[in-house]
């Protein structure tokens, strides 16, 4: 908004500052997967979800549906899924989820996920027990993995204005290329003897 003058209202450009610094700080934080951890973490930005050490003691007579989504990122040629859609659960029920993933390059790729819940408000109800998030996966050329995701819907949800009345969670992760892994993920797990079961997944656990 400008005033006669033609300048810009002294207000009017505090809130353009305001939202571009927003703006910005978004979009560091995409681009940097740390970051966009950190931000998460600090902001409970795009439904963060929470890291518990113990599954749940408690099931509700109630049930909510979880669906599971997957993306991947520009520049990395990977097909990524989750090995089922959907699950309906008991609130506070133990469940166990796994994506696939794929590596359709030519070449061995690093890669590593962020994630987000939604509605946003049930992020905080969401607890992860074990997750694949944030920790780097080496495909090597044709390989695929599944990656396990252990969680349970915080029983407290059905005490929450606003959870109360979800129905359908979706957890949603997204691959993104790694261009310098670590140390820890620059090798592949050793593969199996003849006469031993390939493992069904080899991520470290993560919330």
């Amino acid at each position: 908004m400008t005033t006669r003058s033609g300048r810009m209202n002294p207000n009017s450009k505090v809130a353009v500052i305001c939202a571009a610094v927003a703006v910005g700080m978004v979009g560091l934080a995409y681009a940097s997967v740390p970051l966009y951890r950190l931000f998460c973490q600090v902001t409970g930005f795009a439904g963060t979800t929470q890291r518990v050490n113990t599954a749940s003691q408690q099931v509700l007579d109630r049930s909510v549906t979880v669906r599971f989504d997957s993306n991947v990122a520009p520049g990395l040629d990977w097909e990524f899924t989750p090995v089922v859609t959907n699950m309906k659960l008991k609130i506070g029920e133990n469940a166990l989820a796994f994506y696939r993933a794929t590596n359709h390059s030519t070449e061995p790729v690093v890669g590593t996920a962020t994630f987000n819940v939604t509605p946003e408000q049930t992020g905080s109800f969401f607890n992860k027990v074990q997750c694949f998030c944030f920790t780097e996966q080496r495909l090597e050329p044709g390989e695929s993995m599944e990656m396990p995701v252990s969680f349970f819907i915080d029983p407290a949800i059905v005490n929450d204005p606003d959870g109360a009345l979800v129905g359908t969670i979706t957890l949603s992760y997204t691959f993104h290329p790694v261009s310098k892994p670590k140390t820890s993920a620059a090798a592949s797990p050793p593969k199996p003897k003849a006469d031993e079961p390939a493992p069904r997944s080899s991520p470290s656990p993560h919330g």
